[in-house]
């Protein structure tokens, strides 16, 4: 009875788990081409109404990926990977909710009406958003780095490319920030697909063997 008991717990444990990761792993595919994709069309067409729309959801969709990111890495991640995952998901509510009201209203008042709106703690405000996102991808791909779970490659992208999204988005359109946009997609969808992987792994590792009686 124990028996049967401990493995039913250790069977509904491992499915959270997969469900857990396959679930990040979509959301941080889809983050990542809502900000990749926009960028590319940008670079032909400049900043419109639609690619606006998609950009300012993209950050939604990667709080569950950094969840998700966070667990594949357990106890490998150790102290640095505690703190890393709580600023980082901090700094992305702060700074996805200014890039959600940037995309979906600043972009649709006149130069001299964001002049006017854009006063006293506001930019502060701003500065200090993006200031705790930076850090936070920077303290969470270096935690990724340390725990070598994850691969190396989107791992370090992701504590030096993600970082200077932060201040570089500030800057007119260029060949720059469109080129920086696909990076972080890039490495959001490479570290999707490395979790999707470990998802089928722990289905794989934990389904039963029979039994002969």
């Amino acid at each position: 009875m124990s028996s049967s008991v401990t493995s039913s717990t250790s069977t509904s444990s491992v499915s959270t788990s997969a469900f857990t990761f396959r679930a990040g792993a979509l959301c941080g595919l889809l983050s990542g081409l809502l900000i990749a994709l926009p960028a590319l069309v940008e670079a032909f067409t400049g900043e419109t109404s639609a690619t606006s729309v998609l950009l300012a959801f993209s950050s939604a969709f990667a709080l569950p990926l950094i969840t998700a990111l966070h667990r594949r890495q357990g106890p490998a991640g150790g102290r640095l990977g505690e703190v890393a995952h709580t600023v980082n998901l901090v700094g992305l509510g702060l700074f996805g909710g200014a890039a959600f009201a940037s995309n979906l209203v600043l972009f649709y008042f006149d130069d001299d009406v964001i002049e006017e709106t854009l006063t006293g703690p506001t930019i502060p405000a701003l500065i200090g958003s993006a200031a705790v996102f930076a850090v936070g991808c920077a303290l969470f791909g270096a935690a990724m780095v340390r725990a070598r779970v994850l691969p190396r490659v989107p791992s370090w992208g992701y504590a030096v490319v993600l970082p200077l999204l932060a201040f570089l988005t500030a800057l007119p359109d260029s060949l720059l920030t469109v080129a920086l946009h696909v990076l972080v997609g890039g490495i959001l969808m490479w570290l999707s697909t490395a979790l999707w992987r470990t998802a089928g792994g722990i289905e794989h590792a934990s389904a039963p063997n029979p039994v002969s009686v």
